[in-house]
């Protein structure tokens, strides 16, 4: 027995129909009195009806509206009225159901023998007014539900097929559900319904907006649009898409300036501030998740003050109504919609619509009258005109006869034969190709959705199943609104959008678009432009991830790619180019011979080296002579000599360096100096020698000759080889790349290998000059009229000065200017050395030779 229960809409009678017996201490003897179960509210009429052998319900929404009833609570109240604008789109919803069901009762192979009858209510968009059609169709329409052990059957239906909302839908599975009464539904998207748990019977025909969600956020992304503002319905299709559209967005990367729920009941106000928030939005895409209802509402209100361009994002529910197509401002609304389908013979059954037969409908009576703007009895209204028969559905332009965009009504085909299908599985065998089916056969509800789960068929080339869930395959069609020549905004199919394809080729689009204002360009709606590279993208405090700014990349670093989120360092030997956006090899940098610096220095140092030859030819020739052999004519040989060599080792510092250059420079540097000094000390002890040998008594040249003075010399500039020799064995010098004095180029200089040794090279030669200049000082007033001390100590100021300041030169210059300056150092130290001590003496030579004798170096002062 199936008895549903309701506070206040069953009542239930005890009848005695016998006293009771009187208590006899035996026992207590009654007798059965039977219950009647009836129904105290007052039956929906349906909008259709029809008898059959088996019942499918129907609903769906006509009327936008609830005609409000005050209860005084002294009548029976009646049921809930629809009110409102009609909607002829619903109507033509109602009627595709009611001819799948004429084919079905039509056809020879499906369900032969066995007549469908139907009850089709209008819910206006109501979740109370579905609740009482869910009940109704639950209990039938018999007011005497029960008698005695029987349940009343009488309207109960095997299947019903709605509703055309989510909410409705969800509340109408509440109710037939525990019932096992299945619920096919034609347009209730949300995705919540696919939950097994608590939607156990039901099933759908348009896919889930978990797929809607989907495509919708995939087709924000595929157009670089990062920046939009949603709007969607304040009830369970809206909050639930809403929901999964967010999330779907999340993944995609997309940001979202405002969000919007609103429902058409609303008060103007709250529509209006709604209006307001689009108005002054930086976003230009809107994305809106809304019903037919609220989107009608929002649309008026927003007409009054149009926004700015706004590129509208639509979903099925909406997008392909062709009355929201009057509002001009909408045109470039792109979004997905149901499969455009062809359903033959529908056109010509809709048109077929007799006077008898709409003056017997209440429902096509008010259609026909609105759609004609007559009436079809005598009205009280003067400025509406009486029905004359001369009305032609064929002329009219009316959602109702609008076959070219069957979307929607091709769900409420599909879902009337997924139902017949079933019934079909349920009641019929095949025996010897003939097709016998037993209608007497008590058909369960529960019947019908057990065999629902199984159902695969095709009808009209369109396939019909469900998944584990009760949902088909999604497929949508991408479609955009797009004004013709005639200015008129039509509904034209873009591309396709197909969720059993792989990841990333869901979509397909195979024609133009038209944007926003009628534009070809893809609009853009962005927070903040994106980040060229060698720019990274720094957030804005406070505001979504897309909303950045762009800051260039530090220094040493780089991004390739557009929105970069990081720079990325070059690699040690690169550096950036001056956009930043790629590493290229940082310039090596070296004291080069093609250089105006390096060939300055090496004029200087090849001249330098010429002249110490010359002076050494000069010398030669006047070899003879007293100003010549005067302090030891070899010592000044092998001075100039050595200065030659340190005049040429400073061409060692040029050139890119290498292992051999880096050895031989400081080396040959090192030594050629110490011979320098040795051989300049050695004529200051001469000079001091030879002073005190004019003393009486004295011997000091017998203990300095020229043996001696040689061995002094081999013997200091032995010392500095040894140093140098442990130098390269222990921690030679090494050629290496300098990535730390400057970062955008590397600097190719030679190492020290140990400081120690370098250090220790020029403190001997540091030493020796010391030393040197002490004693030059001591000779510098001895009593000869031309003293070699003098230009000694002369040489000697000069050359310790240079090196002093060159160490700290040294060691500030960065680069090849250090190399210049240790250059420099050598130059100006030789310079000084060959000028100071072989210039004097080679002017008295040319140009004094008067005083080329010994008697004038002789003469006391």
């Amino acid at each position: 027995m199936s008895l549903v229960l309701l506070g206040g809409f069953v009542n239930v009678l005890k009848q005695k129909t016998e006293p009771a017996e009187a208590f006899n201490g035996a026992g207590v003897g009654t007798e059965a009195s039977p219950i009647r179960c009836t129904l105290l509210g007052t039956p929906r009429s349906p909008a259709f009806s029809k008898d059959g052998d088996f019942l499918i319900g129907g609903v769906s929404s006509i009327h936008y509206q609830l005609y409000a009833v005050i209860y005084n609570y002294t009548t029976k109240p009646e049921p809930p009225r629809c009110t409102g604008s009609f909607n002829a789109r619903g109507l033509r919803f109602f009627r595709t159901m009611i001819f799948a069901i004429e084919e079905i009762n039509n056809s020879t192979e499906l369900l032969p023998g066995i007549k469908l009858g139907y009850r089709l209510y209008d819910s206006c968009v109501s979740v109370p007014v579905s609740v009482h059609v869910a009940f109704q169709l639950s209990n039938g329409q018999d007011p005497v539900v029960y008698t005695g052990d029987n349940c009343s059957q009488s309207g109960v239906v095997v299947a019903a097929v709605g509703d055309s909302g989510s909410s409705p839908s969800i509340s109408m599975s509440h109710i037939m559900g525990p019932f096992n009464i299945p619920l096919v539904s034609h347009f209730a998207t949300c995705a919540c319904l696919s939950d097994k748990q608590q939607f156990p019977t039901f099933f759908r025909t348009i896919p889930s907006d978990h797929y809607q969600a989907d495509a919708l956020a995939k087709l924000v992304k595929h157009f670089g649009w990062t920046w939009i503002g949603v709007v969607h319905s304040d009830s369970d299709y809206g909050n639930n898409g809403m929901a999964s559209f967010l999330e779907a967005a999340l993944r995609e990367g997309i940001c979202v300036e405002y969000i919007e729920s609103f429902y058409r009941t609303n008060q103007q106000s709250k529509i209006r501030r709604v209006a307001d928030v689009i108005r002054s939005s930086t976003a230009v895409v809107v994305v809106a998740f809304t019903a037919i209802g609220e989107m009608k509402v929002l649309l008026e209100e927003l007409v009054r003050d149009p926004p700015p361009p706004r590129q509208w994002i639509a979903s099925e529910a909406w997008i392909t109504d062709s009355n929201l197509m009057r509002f001009s401002f909408c045109a470039g609304a792109i979004g997905v919609a149901i499969q455009k389908s062809v359903i033959p013979g529908l056109r010509d059954f809709l048109l077929d619509l007799s006077p008898s037969e709409v003056a017997a409908s209440p429902m096509l009576t008010e259609f026909w009258e609105d759609a004609f703007n007559c009436s079809l009895t005598e009205t009280a209204d003067p400025n509406k005109r009486v029905c004359d028969g001369t009305e032609d559905l064929k002329t009219l332009k009316s959602p109702y006869t609008e076959t070219s965009q069957l979307r929607i009504s091709n769900m409420m085909y599909k879902a009337v034969y997924a139902i017949g299908h079933a019934i079909h599985n349920a009641l019929c065998e095949e025996k010897n190709a003939t097709v016998r089916c037993d209608k007497h056969i008590g058909l369960e509800p529960k019947q019908v959705f057990i065999e629902l789960q199984n159902v695969n068929f095709s009808k009209n080339g369109y396939h019909v199943s469900f998944d584990a869930n009760g949902d088909p395959v999604a497929f949508y069609e991408l479609v955009n609104w797009q004004k013709s020549e005639s200015g008129v905004i039509e509904l034209v199919t873009v591309g396709y959008y197909d969720a059993s394809l792989p990841r990333g080729q869901e979509f397909h689009i195979n024609r133009n678009i038209t944007w926003l204002d009628g534009g070809t360009q893809v609009p853009v709606s962005v927070c903040s432009e994106s980040c060229p590279p060698g720019t990274r993208k720094v957030l804005q405090k406070g505001k979504p991830i897309c909303c950045y700014d762009c800051i260039p990349c530090p220094e040493g670093e780089i991004s390739n790619i557009t929105d970069s989120p990081d720079c990325i360092p070059c690699p040690g030997e690169f550096w950036p180019n001056p956009k930043r956006d790629a590493c290229f090899p940082k310039p090596v940098e070296f004291l080069s011979f093609d250089e105006v610096l390096s060939i300055i220095l090496a004029v200087f140092s090849v001249g330098g080296a010429f002249l110490a030859i010359i002076t050494g030819m000069l010398f030669y020739h006047h070899r003879t002579t007293p100003i010549v052999r005067a302090n030891n004519s070899e010592l000044s040989f092998l001075l100039l000599f050595s200065l030659t060599l340190c005049f040429l080792c400073s061409l060692t510092f040029i050139g890119a360096p290498s292992e051999w250059s880096c050895m031989l420079r400081h080396t040959a540097f090192g030594i050629t100096f110490v011979l320098c000094i040795s051989c300049v000390l050695g004529k200051t002890i001469v000079v001091l020698m030879a002073f005190k040998a004019t003393l009486p008594g004295s011997n000091a040249m017998k203990w300095f000759g020229p043996p001696q003075q040689r061995m002094t010399v081999l013997s200091l500039t032995l010392i500095q080889v040894i140093i140098c020799i442990i130098w390269l064995v222990v921690s030679p010098p090494f050629p290496v790349k300098n990535l730390t004095t400057y970062k955008e180029k590397i600097i190719l200089e030679c190492a020290l290998g140990s400081a120690v040794g370098f250090w220790a090279v020029l403190g001997y030669i540091g030493l020796l000059a010391v030393f040197c200049f002490v004693l030059a000082v001591l000779a510098r007033k001895l009593p000869d009229n031309f003293n070699e001390a003098k230009m000694i100590t002369f040489s000697m100021l000069i050359f310790c000065a240079v090196w002093i300041t060159f160490i700290p030169a040294y060691v500030s210059s960065p680069g090849k200017f250090t190399v210049a300056v240790e250059i420099f150092a050598i130059l100006a130290s030789s310079f000084g050395l060959i000028l100071c001590i072989f210039a004097p003496k080679c002017f008295i030579i040319l140009f004094q030779p008067e005083k080329n004798t010994k008697k004038y170096l002789m003469n006391k002062q």
